[in-house]
């Protein structure tokens, strides 16, 4: 199945207290790279998600954003320093006494201080956290690639509709080959008869000049692996396998251009030359649109 390397997926999940909303989005990357960006208390689960997102997806560069809220008191723990609050008082009384400074409340100026007062996140159940967040993270995965499938699935309807029109200009190329030749060879006996004032013309000759403008112009295996290009591409897309087909489609392409710079080069027609080029056109566009899947 053809899928887009761009896609966007949530999911949210609420339990034990504790809500999980789960973002994936991605853009177009040549391999799978994958960034996990999650609280610094969950760090241990990063590479369990990033196996279960890869897991899903092939290619592309796919960024996870995951956001906790909690609504349970239990989930913080205050804590005091007495120590420091002790020191910075004893320093507080020191500055008073010594040089006439008075402090209508100490312990508004103690509490500001840093690390007197801490607010501590307390140590969370790791098979509660997982159990929260997983069906967030299947949620996000099941929006995402949904969405990625259906931009794919346009994605591969315009593709087979460029290559349905190759094709017909690969039955142009193939059906004006052969007039072509013909056509050279009328023109030189044309000229052979005006050049000796329509005197009998030496028809090995002429023939033997033909055979080689007609090996020179020749474009029946270009023509031959161009419909073979394409009854490639189509199987591809029309494969009902899990694997990346991006990269079988991108070199597919390359391998298309090819045979069209071929026949560009070798001819010797204007109608051809044309033809040619408008194949090239058809094939570049199919090849910025091939960038995009997966």
């Amino acid at each position: 199945m053809a899928r887009s390397m761009t896609g966007y997926g949530k999911g949210e999940n609420e339990a034990y207290s504790r809500r999980f909303t789960v973002e994936i989005k991605s853009v177009n990357h040549r391999y799978n790279d994958i960034t996990v960006k999650l609280p610094r208390f969950m760090n241990y689960l990063e590479d369990k998600i990033r196996k279960a997102v890869s897991k899903k997806i092939l290619r592309g560069k796919t960024d996870v954003y995951i956001n906790f809220e909690t609504f349970s008191e239990d989930d913080v723990c205050i804590k005091l320093n007495e120590h420091l609050a002790k020191a910075y008082l004893e320093k507080l009384d020191f500055l008073e006494s010594s040089y006439g400074i008075s402090s209508r409340s100490k312990l508004d100026l103690v509490a500001k201080f840093p690390e007197v007062i801490t607010a501590e996140k307390v140590e969370e159940d790791g098979d509660v956290i997982w159990e929260t967040l997983e069906p967030a993270l299947n949620m996000a995965l099941c929006n995402f690639i949904s969405m990625r499938e259906t931009e794919g699935e346009a994605l591969k309807g315009d593709i087979l509709l460029k290559a349905e029109k190759i094709k017909s200009i690969t039955d142009l190329i193939k059906e004006r080959s052969p007039v072509v030749v013909e056509e050279y060879r009328q023109r030189l006996t044309s000229r052979l008869e005006e050049l000796f004032d329509k005197a009998p013309v030496d028809e090995q000759r002429i023939a033997a000049e033909v055979v080689i403008f007609a090996d020179k112009s020749c474009v029946d295996e270009e023509i031959t692996r161009m419909y073979s290009h394409i009854e490639q591409l189509k199987q591809i897309f029309n494969s009902n396998g899990e694997e990346s087909i991006g990269r079988k489609l991108d070199f597919l392409v390359q391998e298309m251009n090819r045979e069209a710079n071929t026949t560009s080069s070798k001819s010797n027609d204007i109608t051809i030359t044309k033809a040619a080029i408008e194949l090239k056109t058809e094939i570049e566009k199919i090849r910025e649109q091939v960038q995009n899947i997966e």
